[in-house]
């Protein structure tokens, strides 16, 4: 029985685990493991909902030892250290709990490897942002950020009723679906947080949230006047939108930019930084091709062409489609790579020779949340070929259906409905936002 190990349980590495244990897994053709150094599974578009107190993640999140006895597939915990491709196995470091290791150094051998990793914030080498700037790789600095939000909201609210000088400044560094849809949800909960009496702050005077954004518009994969149009939104809700505004440097308090070839510092009690991704260290310890972001290049079949046993997909995976070129580091991808490949390895391997078969993209368009109640986006060919341009109550519920189908991937039609039912009746009930 082949063993198919695969690492990284992700968006696209749990719907792959999933699907290959409900074939090969179930019919004892293939052993199936998934490997993640975390417990469960929290869809990352979603963190920015973490960050901004929207959502519970011990809720929403899936633990992988109940989706893997579900699923016909086994789950090992444990960070990836290395993969020693001669001998075919990956090292996992030891396990740790409250400072006591449960579990030693291990390894885990493998018949076919699949790298499922992920990306990591890319920081450009700007001097201080690693060490200043928060980011939102994981749910763990999601909630890292909403804590440190709502504690800065809570003493300012104490200095104002003090009589002292009380504001809150949150600095979002790039303009793209995450930053965006971070700062919109923000300002809501900062509204939150004031009306259920957390802070004493005014949120529309004494929280004062800003985008700075390198290039002309934000939300650069959209058409431009989508772009506006999603600025005057956030304008509307009392953001700071600055386009045109390259970040020089990250300090404790203080973001340093340059506007117009002038030189602007902006106060900062917190910063954010969402202005790129890379892969993760490890992709460059493998001895396999790389690009510039840390990136493992694959063939038309997502596989390594330096090694035939491992595959890797979804952003911590280069493929260069020849007609459409490179595809883009998002959900929809991984979650289509994962169907190839979750057909591709229940196949028998063809003869030495024989053609196999490509992957093939498709752009099924982008939609950006503007927060509880507005949404952005563009459907690629929808309109007899032609793109089709949504806003309004149309993008926002095509926004939700978007993690619906993730949940549908992984749980089938029946557990899929009786989940959203239950997050319909929770928002109903509880407080819009986490308010500690």
């Amino acid at each position: 029985m082949d063993t198919i190990v695969i690492v990284g349980g992700g968006a696209g590495g749990l719907e792959l685990a999933t699907r290959l244990g409900d074939t090969l897994g179930k019919s004892a053709r293939a052993r199936i493991v998934l490997v993640d150094r975390t417990p469960g599974h929290f869809w990352k578009p979603l963190l920015h909902t973490v960050a901004s107190g929207k959502c519970d993640p011990q809720v929403a999140q899936i633990e992988f030892s109940a989706q893997a006895a579900g699923h016909h597939f086994e789950f090992v915990q444990g960070e990836v250290m290395a993969v020693d491709r001669a001998s075919r196995s990956i090292e996992l470091a030891p396990r740790c709990m409250d400072g006591q290791e449960v579990q030693p150094r291990r390894t885990l051998g493998y018949d076919r490897l699949v790298l499922a990793l992920g990306s990591v914030t890319n920081f450009y080498n700007v001097p201080g942002a690693a060490a200043h700037a928060l980011s939102l790789d994981s749910v763990a600095q999601a909630e890292a950020f909403r804590q440190r939000f709502v504690n800065a909201c809570i003493q300012a609210g104490e200095r104002k009723q003090q009589g002292a000088a009380a504001e809150v400044s949150v600095v979002i560094v790039g303009g793209g679906a995450t930053g965006v849809e971070l700062a919109a949800e923000l300002s809501h909960s900062a509204r939150a947080l004031a009306r259920y009496k957390v802070t004493a702050l005014d949120p529309a005077r004494d929280v004062r949230i800003s985008i700075i954004e390198r290039g002309p518009y934000l939300l650069p994969h959209l058409h431009p006047q989508q772009s506006r149009g999603a600025a005057h939104h956030l304008r509307k809700l009392g953001i700071e939108v600055l386009t045109g505004t390259a970040v020089a440097s990250v300090g404790p308090r203080a973001v340093h930019a340059t506007q117009d070839g002038e030189a602007r510092s902006f106060p900062a009690d917190l910063a954010l930084w969402a202005a790129g991704v890379e892969a993760p260290q490890l992709c460059t310890t493998l001895g396999l091709p790389v690009n510039r972001l840390n990136q493992i290049v694959v063939d038309a079949s997502l596989r390594a062409p330096d090694d035939h046993h491992i595959y890797a997909f979804g952003d911590c995976a280069s493929y260069v489609c020849p007609r459409k070129g490179a595809a883009p580091p998002r959900a929809q991808v991984a979650h289509q790579q994962a169907m190839f490949l979750a057909d591709l390895l229940a196949r028998k391997e063809p003869r030495p020779g024989l053609p196999r078969p490509d992957f093939r993209y498709r752009d099924y368009g982008s939609l950006v949340s503007l927060g509880p109640e507005a949404a952005v986006g563009v459907l690629t060919g929808a309109l007899a070929g032609r793109n089709l341009w949504v806003g309004g109550a149309m993008a926002r519920w095509l926004y939700a259906l978007m993690y619906q189908k993730h949940m549908l991937a992984l749980h089938g039609a029946l557990r899929m409905a009786a989940q959203t039912l239950v997050d319909w009746l929770r928002a109903r009930i509880l407080p819009p936002v986490k308010l500690h």
